[in-house]
């Protein structure tokens, strides 16, 4: 079974630039960059479709999520709590 392929937000970012310019055909774009004429296409709508949420925040990239930093609150906590049981080992 073949493995899957993983694009990054770059990648995707440039192709569907390319397809945004109609200089070439998703086609000659697909072929180009080895990826599925559909895949360009979603790629396309996606990018069009997230236009309006650019130009809403001012073209500055969004902060970090709420979930983000209670995630990061965590683990800070946890490394407190273990710095300070490995700390208490050295002093004996």
């Amino acid at each position: 079974m073949a493995k899957r392929r993983t694009f990054t937000d770059q990648f995707k970012a440039k192709v569907a630039l390319e397809a945004l310019c109609g200089d070439t055909t998703i086609q000659e774009i697909a072929a180009r960059h080895q990826v599925h004429p559909n895949q360009v296409s979603t790629w396309k709508r996606q990018a069009v479709e997230g236009m309006p949420d650019v130009f809403a925040r001012g073209g500055k990239p969004e902060g970090p999520t709420e979930a983000k930093v209670k995630e990061l609150h965590a683990k800070i906590g946890k490394l407190a709590i273990e710095n300070d049981f490995l700390s208490q080992g050295l002093k004996r």
